[in-house]
């Protein structure tokens, strides 16, 4: 039997999913910026090492090619429930943030959200960009200087002070819903007393919600990063509005099938962007798992991906080195 042939990898490709999200359901994403390039080099980053530490935005895209190829992907189906402004690097980065908002809101009723570290809300350009969403969804994950620097590994420019003011004044700015994330690492800002600064910091920033994640994923940290649930559950009452701890992904109702080259395209673009088990990715591709187990070895015959496991779960990933934007 003739092996299906591939198309070239999907790397330039900035549009992925609809991919099933914890908190959003079913996201289509829309990748800004290059391939690790942001303000932070964060110890659980699932994308690995920071390779360009920077607080300057660029127009890294032609705003108009990530609208066309968002318009391709709404004519093909599943429609998402939200289009998801993140990827492979901080979005707020990307200096046509608010062309990209507008343009996407006069294309589709859709909801924008934004998936941002948070760090660069002290710019009053980025605040401006990011007030056009309909949902914004910072993560602050330390409550004090030091934790600061030992989780997030921020550019010399940034303090958490000045990060915390720059979150509060998008707070008093901004009308739509601000979601905040709490990333729990094991041995890193997990102590009570670091949860406590942590929640006294965030009711400076008056969230609708507060979710408390932990780093499931596979990180250069391993599986000893990761915080037991009923910690997490404890610590919700600590937070100003109670905070909840974000659930396992939703799954995408109807898998279809498809061919096995065409899967395999999507399935690595997917990968080049977030690790998925066999079950995310067919959650995320409406795809049968035996479709997505196929294609898979066929990547991995390539040396196009490869596994890791993560406790119980086996995670399918592409290798840093073949990182998206290269």
């Amino acid at each position: 039997m003739t092996e299906p042939s591939l198309p070239p990898p999907a790397r330039t490709r900035r549009v992925y999913g609809p991919v099933p999200s914890r908190r959003l359901g079913a996201s289509l994403g829309v990748d800004l910026v290059p391939f690790k390039v942001c303000p932070y080099d964060c110890a659980y980053c699932q994308l690995g090492p920071t390779r360009r530490l920077t607080c300057e935005r660029e127009a890294f895209v032609p705003p108009g090619q990530l609208v066309e190829e968002v318009r391709q992907a709404l004519l093909q189906g599943p429609l998402p429930d939200v289009i998801t402004l993140a990827g492979s690097g901080e979005p707020t980065l990307y200096a046509p943030l608010g062309e990209l908002i507008l343009a996407l809101k006069a294309l589709t009723g859709i909801p924008v959200a934004l998936l941002t570290n948070g760090a660069l809300f002290w710019r009053l350009d980025v605040r401006r960009d990011a007030a056009l969403a309909d949902i914004v969804i910072p993560s602050l994950d330390a409550g004090n200087e030091a934790t600061f620097q030992a989780v997030n590994l921020p550019h010399r420019d940034l303090t958490l002070e000045k990060v915390i003011q720059g979150l509060e004044a998008f707070r008093g700015e901004f009308q739509g819903s601000l979601w905040l994330e709490v990333m729990v690492i094991s041995g890193l800002n997990s102590r009570d007393g670091q949860i406590r600064d942590i929640a006294r910091e965030a009711r400076r920033i008056y969230p609708d919600r507060i979710q408390l994640n932990t780093p499931v994923r596979p990180s250069r940290l391993g599986p000893e990063a990761i915080v037991a649930l009923d910690n997490l559950q404890r610590w919700c009452s600590l937070f100003t509005p109670e905070a909840e701890v974000i659930a396992d992904y939703k799954g995408l109702p109807g898998p279809s099938a498809t061919s096995t080259a065409s899967l395999a395209e999507r399935l690595q673009n997917l990968l080049a962007r977030r690790p998925c088990t066999v079950e995310d990715a067919s959650q995320g591709l409406s795809a049968a798992p035996n479709e997505v187990v196929k294609a898979l070895a066929i990547l991995q015959d390539r040396g196009q991906i490869r596994r890791e496991q993560q406790g119980e779960r086996t995670f399918y990933v592409v290798p840093a080195e073949g990182g998206p934007w290269l």
